[in-house]
């Protein structure tokens, strides 16, 4: 039995990174996907790869999750398609960095619509069909909402995301008497199309990052997708208002500790 058989997830911002590998993964464990994206094209492409797999998609219109009326637009869709909502993956997001002295206040307000109102405006127009199903939501805060950084200028960012984290534990308080959970999945530095621009581009402080990291690597999407794929199944029923973080041991540990080495015998 696939972990999310029949049940329908809507998901957003399925046009690539982790927003297409959720989808493809979510599906492939038997989910009714409902994605959507600005860029339709490529959302549409990822329905088509989901089906190429046997799997079950729909993609309305482009979804512009700072819209009210695009993501009611798109709620209703999906439930009138499917019959109902079951999981609902708020992953769709986009961020301008800047530090706090010098980011302009149209780019901090960019941030906060794109990361965290785009989260508000989902769940809210969701809301009634989990009630309905006793279904689950899905956030994506991210371990700059945890704690500062000396290298990366993302005052926005992590407003943005410290308040997605304190938003899910606040829905899983008004989701639990109608039993729907709320948890958030935060990750670390990702290889993505968006970070390999910036973050991990060859002139970036961060670049070098992955030898300070633990685990020795920077993470795929697909690492953060399995962990929403547990948190979104039966076998997470008992968890709700947590926060998952991804990151390969980066936020657990102090910056720039030595390798420590065992010469016990």
């Amino acid at each position: 039995m696939r972990r999310l058989e029949g049940k329908v997830a809507l998901i957003s911002g399925t046009a690539r990174n982790q927003g297409r590998a959720a989808a493809l993964r979510f599906a492939a464990e038997g989910a009714l996907v409902v994605g959507g994206d600005l860029r339709h094209e490529e959302a549409l492409e990822t329905q088509r790869l989901i089906a190429h797999e046997g799997g079950t998609a729909l993609t309305p219109g482009p979804l512009d999750v700072t819209d009210e009326a695009s993501v009611r637009a798109w709620t209703e869709e999906a439930a009138d398609a499917f019959g109902g909502i079951d999981i609902v993956y708020a992953n769709a997001g986009a961020v301008r960095f800047g530090a706090v002295d010098a980011q302009p206040y149209e780019d901090f307000s960019f941030t906060l619509r794109a990361e965290l109102d785009s989260v508000w405006l989902t769940v809210r127009a969701t809301w009634p069909h989990l009630v309905r199903s006793r279904g689950c939501v899905l956030t994506v805060g991210s371990t700059a909402g945890l704690t500062g950084s000396l290298t990366n200028r993302r005052t926005a960012h992590s407003a943005s995301k410290g308040a997605v984290i304190a938003l899910t534990r606040r829905l899983a308080a008004e989701g639990a008497p109608y039993g729907v959970r709320a948890n958030c999945v935060s990750p670390g530095l990702i290889d993505a199309e968006g970070s390999r621009g910036d973050l991990l581009a060859e002139d970036h402080p961060m670049r070098e990052i992955a030898r300070h990291i633990p685990l020795g690597r920077v993470g795929e999407p697909d690492d953060v997708v399995a962990a929403a794929v547990f948190l979104a199944s039966d076998e997470a029923a008992y968890i709700t208002g947590a926060n998952l973080v991804v990151d390969g041991g980066w936020s657990a540990v102090l910056p720039g500790a030595p390798t420590w080495k065992d010469n016990r015998t």
